[in-house]
């Protein structure tokens, strides 16, 4: 379970971006609420000492209860169906012995550590039908249930992450370009069925937003209220930004014109505060660590370490990649949180617990290579 590890080999430049990321969010969500900021620190302090702990764990230790690791992922996730706490017509949370948190927020992290060694237990035969069917069954039960809490945006992330793990695990090229044939225009047909009136394929409210993306003006005052607000605060911060918890009449933070500022459009109190300058630091942090991890992945000592490098890494990167592009109009509106930039504890602690699994592979690979 332990090994021996030499300081010098921890990842400090990792430790680093992960705090200066962290510290730029809870001084953002306390200028969004105040209220809040105390939580987003309790959870940074427990992020980092459980990521801390499990960097010196053996990662190999926990992915040899991958199944068991799967089936908890399934009972949490079947919990919220029976158990969760509906907000705003969604039923996404979990409340035990008073603890409330986001059981699909974990799910990400619990998928990369199965997925991690089911693909190095099957790497030999990975691209046998067998294989290939068994890997997408066993993503759907998962993938339905958070789906259904409903939760589009999230079920999107995992099936990004899932396609980056199942990569970096040694998927044929034959198989990416055979799927990448048939998967594109069967996305542009269904993106046209999407904009149909009498659709059935989502719901509603989730049409409405992607028609509100593409006709913002039509929708200005409904659907499209919040992420033109959101782009406008964002260019108003001009290259310095108007600075944390300002009182100026003419910020749109201040004139609640965005709801829940503190969550999926945190980068908009980011840009509108901190500026130009203050946006780019947190895309830069993010991408540093993105690649962090992705070098991570490529030393790993093995396939299960490649792929729990690389499945955080997509994690960050894509999850960064959506939730900005929505604050600036690039991407509908959806739900996709900043990573350790957005409120949530869940997601926050998640988090931190992924990157402690990540620190222990590149322990390992440093060892692997001084041996």
């Amino acid at each position: 379970m332990f090994r021996n590890y030499r300081i010098r080999d921890y990842d400090f430049k990792l430790i680093f971006l992960l705090t200066a990321i962290t510290i730029i969010g809870i001084l953002s969500i306390g200028s969004a609420r105040a209220e809040l900021q105390s939580k987003q620190i309790l959870g940074f302090i427990m992020g980092f000492f459980i990521m801390i702990v499990l960097s010196f764990f053996d990662y190999s230790f926990f992915l040899r209860f991958y199944w068991g690791i799967y089936a908890l992922n399934i009972i949490f996730l079947l919990m919220v169906v029976f158990l969760g706490k509906e907000v705003n017509n969604a039923k996404r949370w979990l409340e035990l012995g008073g603890i409330q948190f986001q059981p699909s927020e974990i799910a990400k992290i619990m998928l990369i550590l199965f997925y991690a060694q089911f693909i190095m237990k099957h790497h030999e035969k990975l691209n046998s039908l067998k294989n290939i069917a068994a890997m997408i069954i066993l993503l759907l039960p998962p993938l339905y249930l958070i789906y259904e809490q409903p939760d589009m945006s999230t079920s999107v992330v995992i099936v990004v992450i899932f396609c980056v793990v199942w990569y970096v695990g040694g998927l044929s090229y034959k198989l990416i370009l055979g799927t990448l044939a048939v998967a594109v225009p069967m996305t542009v047909i269904l993106f046209i069925m999407i904009l149909q009136p009498d659709q059935t394929i989502i719901n509603s409210y989730q049409q409405e937003r992607i028609l509100a993306w593409l006709e913002p003006e039509k929708y200005a005052q409904t659907t499209a209220y919040q992420q033109t607000n959101a782009m406008m605060a964002i260019g108003s911060g001009q290259l310095w930004g108007k600075g944390l918890n300002n009182n100026m009449i003419s910020s749109v933070k201040n004139g609640n014109f965005i709801s829940e500022p503190q969550t999926d459009f945190i980068f908009t109190i980011v840009g509108e505060e901190l500026g130009f300058v203050g946006g780019c630091t947190v895309i830069i942090l993010l991408f540093l660590i993105t690649l962090e991890c992705l070098n991570v992945a490529r030393k790993a000592k093995d396939i299960a370490g490649t792929c729990i490098a690389a499945g955080m890494a997509a994690l960050v990167g894509f999850q960064s990649f959506v939730n900005i592009s929505v604050a600036t109009g690039i991407f509908p509106n959806t739900g996709v949180p900043l990573p350790f930039v957005s409120s949530g504890l869940t997601s926050l602690v998640s988090l931190y617990i992924g990157m402690g699994f990540v620190l222990n592979v590149r322990l390992q690979c440093v060892r692997k290579y001084n041996n």
